[in-house]
């Protein structure tokens, strides 16, 4: 992987935590869906996976939650987002079918710590855990859905004419460098 590339990874996982951060006190609003599909379709399967793993790290160390529980199924729901973008939705940069894949995985994303959370409390019975948590999968359901269908396309022509300008950047400094 070039240079360039990670630095440019390192500045998207820094613009992901810092929003999430930014809109902690709203619960289960950010942005968190809306970039990652952006960044899905910018770069690639590996670089989404490197992205998402540095970022579930970060988020985890900071907020003081780095156990099993909170970390295997953070991994696990957000490498979902890259893996259903490049193998399922092949690679499509419809909005409307974008918003409604962040619509979907709003609850996916609740339904993935259930088995975590019954091993962690003892709790043998999924149902409680599901109805307790279904007005925040609700929340995030929505704020995927609206995020993606008012915002993809602004940003996804944005980070693609940003990453064009940085890759002239870098190949013009390289030329002068190598004069």
């Amino acid at each position: 992987m070039a240079l360039r590339r990670m630095i440019i990874l390192a500045m998207s996982v820094t613009i992901l935590f810092v929003q999430e951060q930014a809109l902690m006190f709203i619960p289960n609003v950010q942005f968190t869906v809306a970039l990652l599909v952006v960044y899905a379709s910018i770069f690639t399967y590996k670089e989404n996976m490197i992205l998402i793993f540095v970022y579930v790290i970060l988020d985890n160390l900071y907020m003081g939650t780095f156990s099993p529980f909170y970390l295997m199924p953070m991994l696990i729901a957000w490498s979902l987002i890259p893996t259903v973008y490049h193998f399922l939705l092949r690679r499509t940069t419809n909005e409307k079918k974008l918003a409604c894949f962040g619509l979907v995985f709003g609850f996916v994303y609740g339904w993935v710590f259930i088995p975590f959370h019954m091993i962690q409390t003892g709790i043998h019975t999924w149902w409680p855990y599901l109805l307790a948590d279904l007005p925040f999968e609700i929340i995030m359901a929505t704020s995927g859905f609206l995020t993606i269908l008012w915002t993809y396309q602004p940003l996804y022509r944005l980070m693609r004419s940003e990453m064009a300008k940085l890759e002239h950047q870098f190949d013009t400094a390289y030329t002068l460098a190598k004069k």
